[in-house]
């Protein structure tokens, strides 16, 4: 979950965020989304899509569906 929050502060300017922290609330856009995406797919090896990315909206729950991704491989 810490490494998710990271990526995020990455694509954020850098900013601090937090497990439970909202995507949109904290400055996020559909473009930063789809960087998001695509990074978690290349470091993780887990595809997200960007309709669960958005639903899920925080890094804590982003992080479940990962987890999840890489029980199912």
């Amino acid at each position: 979950m810490k490494e998710v929050s990271g990526l995020w502060g990455e694509y954020l300017d850098g900013r601090e965020v937090g497990p439970d922290d909202d995507f949109f609330a904290i400055g996020g856009n559909s473009l930063i989304g789809i960087k998001i995406i695509d990074r978690v797919s290349r470091d993780y090896g887990v595809e997200l899509s960007v309709r669960d990315f958005y639903l899920a909206q925080t890094p804590a729950r982003v992080a479940e569906l990962i987890e999840q991704g890489r029980a199912r491989t």
